[in-house]
Order: C-alpha cells, then sequence, then structure tokens
C-alpha cells in the first residue's frame, strides 16, 4: 500500500516537472509587443463601445399594502410556512382574489402597461411635455449601431400609419413596441414573507425616470382600491339610490298630509278627520322607511371606508442624483482582460505550450 502511494507521488511529480513554467514565461516576454499592440487596441475599442451607451438612471418605490381580513389572520402562519418553503398564498386568497403576490402579473398585463401611455413626462432639462408613448418611441438615445441598424430596417420596412387610438385588444407594431419598452424598463417585485412591493423603473432621463416611479405606485394604489371596494362601492350606490327614492316619497307623503291639513283646518266631519288621519299615517310610514335606508346607508359608507386598503410608503420616488449606468470603467477593464487571455493563449498555442500545461503530451 505504501509503495502505491509513493507511485503515485512520483507520477504527480513527473507531471509537475513536464510543466516548464521559465520556456513559457520566455515565450511570453518573446511577443511583449503584441501586448503592447493589442491592448491599448482593446482599450480604445472598449472606449468606442462604452461611451456610445447611454446613460440610465433607476428609481426604486416600496410600500406595504394593508392585507384583508383573512390575510391578516393568516399572515403570520404563512411567514413562518415560507420560511421552511410551504406557499399558503391559496389560503389567503378568501378576502381577497388579488393578493400581493400577484402584482407582478398585473402589472405586466397589457391593459395596464397600454395605461401609461398617455402620462405626461418631461425632462429634467427641458419645459417640453411628452406623453410617455412619445417620448419613448421619439425621444430616446440609441448607440451608434443601434441607430444604424436602426434606419437600415427602416428602408425595408412599410411605413405605418400612427394611430392615436390605443386597443389593448389590438395594438399596432409600433404600440407592441412600446409595451416591449416598458416591460422592460418598470419591473416589480413583491417580497413573499414579508409582501413588501418593490417598484424599479429604469430610464435615460433621472426626472422620468423618477416620474414613472411614482405614477406606477399611483396607479397600482388606485387599482388595488378600487377592486377591494368595488363590491362595497356596488352597495352604497344601491343604497344611495334607495335612500333618494325613499326621501322624495317621504316629501311627497309630508306635502300631502300638510296641504291636506291646511285646507280642512275647521272642517269637523268624520270622513276629513278619517282622511287626515290615513295622510298621517302615510307620512309616518315614509319617515320611517327613509330613516331605515338612511342608517343602511351609512352602514354602507362605512363598509366602502373599511375596505379601502391602506398604503404605507417604506420608499418614497426621489430622482437619482447618480447615473445607474452604464459602468464604463468595469467594461473597458473586461475588455482589457479578455484581450489578454485572447492573446496569451495565442502565443502559447502558437509556442506549443498549451499541450503541456493541459498535460496532453
Amino acid at each position: 500500500m505504501n509503495n502505491e502511494e509513493i507511485k503515485k507521488q512520483e507520477l504527480l511529480e513527473d507531471e509537475e516537472s513536464s510543466i516548464d513554467f521559465k520556456k513559457i514565461f520566455s515565450d511570453l516576454l518573446k511577443y511583449k509587443k503584441l501586448y503592447y499592440k493589442v491592448l491599448p487596441i482593446a482599450f480604445v475599442l472598449a472606449a468606442i463601445y462604452a461611451l456610445s451607451l447611454p446613460n440610465y438612471y433607476s428609481c426604486t418605490v416600496k410600500l406595504a399594502p394593508e392585507l384583508g381580513s383573512s390575510a391578516k389572520a393568516g399572515g403570520s402562519l404563512a411567514s413562518l410556512a415560507s420560511s421552511f418553503g410551504v406557499n399558503l398564498g391559496s389560503a389567503q386568497q378568501g378576502a381577497d382574489a388579488i393578493n400581493p403576490t400577484l402584482y407582478p402579473d398585473l402589472m405586466n398585463s397589457v391593459d395596464f402597461k397600454t395605461d401609461l401611455f398617455k402620462v405626461k413626462v418631461r425632462r429634467e432639462d427641458d419645459n417640453q411635455f411628452f406623453t410617455y408613448y412619445d417620448y419613448l418611441a421619439k425621444e430616446q438615445k440609441l448607440s451608434w449601431w443601434s441607430a444604424g441598424m436602426k434606419s437600415f430596417f427602416d428602408l425595408f420596412s412599410s411605413k405605418e400609419e400612427e394611430s392615436s387610438k390605443i386597443d389593448p385588444f389590438r395594438l399596432s407594431k409600433k404600440q407592441t413596441d412600446i409595451v416591449k419598452a416598458i416591460d422592460k424598463n418598470v419591473v416589480c417585485d413583491v417580497d413573499k414573507k414579508t409582501f413588501v412591493i418593490t417598484i424599479s423603473v429604469t430610464d435615460q432621463d433621472p426626472l422620468i425616470c423618477a416620474t414613472m416611479a411614482d405614477t406606477v405606485k399611483t396607479r397600482l394604489q388606485k387599482f388595488i382600491t378600487d377592486y377591494r371596494t368595488s363590491k362595497a362601492r356596488v352597495d352604497y350606490d344601491y343604497n344611495l339610490k334607495l335612500s333618494r327614492e325613499a326621501k322624495a316619497k317621504y316629501e311627497q307623503a309630508r306635502d300631502r298630509y300638510a296641504a291636506y291639513a291646511d285646507s280642512h283646518r275647521n272642517v269637523t266631519s268624520q270622513n276629513a278627520q278619517t282622511k287626515e288621519a290615513d295622510l298621517q299615517s302615510e307620512m309616518q310610514l315614509q319617515e320611517r322607511i327613509y330613516q331605515q335606508v338612511v342608517a343602511q346607508l351609512q352602514q354602507a359608507e362605512m363598509k366602502v371606508q373599511e375596505e379601502t386598503p391602506a398604503f404605507t410608503t417604506l420608499q418614497s420616488a426621489t430622482v437619482p442624483v447618480r447615473k445607474e449606468g452604464p459602468k464604463r470603467a468595469q467594461m473597458c477593464l473586461i475588455f482589457l482582460f479578455l484581450a489578454a487571455l485572447g492573446t496569451t493563449a495565442w502565443i502559447l498555442y502558437k509556442e506549443d505550450d498549451l499541450k503541456s500545461l493541459l498535460g496532453m503530451d
């Protein structure tokens, strides 16, 4: 057993000794002038590439929504279960068919994105306002190769008439491209444990970046509020209609009773007194009905307020001061590293040093 270990160790030493590092180093030194040529060229190309990319900024908004009653009851249990990899999200959907984990899918819908087309925005260094659609369609900076490719393909593409009408069911090619751009620029993420909503917006202008982040947050809140209170608002509108009708009937009955009582004030006949009593009873009945309907209306109004979700803004939209990218220095370093690595591999291949390094002798 010891002899076998000794043989293995000798084989390893032979393999290590077969790699002549001095020869490899001397071969690389022979081609040092090649490095002097390749690395500056790589740096210039990297600089041209990096400087051609437009700057972009990022703005992040965080908010925590108020959950439904059943979601509150099961919130602690779901959080505990999620820490063990168990998802209890379906159990929380008794109160809300759309729980916070589905908000990213909502924002990815075509309806939500096309609703952003008409948002008014302006650049930080300009007072002219654009719709977000026109800004993405006409005011975006492109790299020189992207602009060249766009001009080239535009020569062969048929011009499509621009339509001001937006139909999410049938979008034009241009509108579809803008939807894809929004999908890339606007990202929503929800923490499955805490249900904190994170909305990130990327744009070439810092003011538009912050404006759209705040707009998306506001529209998401409005949609959730409208959804959560939809049934309660229907009940409120119905009770409001009933209260108006009950009030009108009560006022009519009151006016009939008052008019009859005034016109028969000195009349003592039994027939007149009976008629007056009937009108008074009808007025009192309509008054009780009106009071009951008003009470129901107040309850429906309280229900709307109860179902209206509250949102806690954890991080508000702020105009970014520094650009998010591109990271030009990092790009240049990567280019230089790849150029040096490629040059070294070519030298080792030419001097037949790769075989010894790879153990192919």
